[in-house]
């Protein structure tokens, strides 16, 4: 498994564990999720395109 695969699976059960669902996040807002997801997108992208 690559660098890049691991940090994939990480950051997506962050954003699942940061979900407003939640009830140790409810408070949170869509704030964490948001910022999560925007990081696991760039690591997406660079890890199609071969930088990572």
């Amino acid at each position: 498994m690559s660098l890049g695969t691991l940090l994939i699976i990480i950051l997506i059960l962050m954003l699942v564990g940061a979900l407003p669902t939640w009830s140790h996040s409810r408070s949170w807002g869509y704030g964490p999720s948001g910022a999560l997801g925007t990081i696991v997108l760039v690591i997406l992208i660079l890890v199609l395109t071969g930088r990572l």
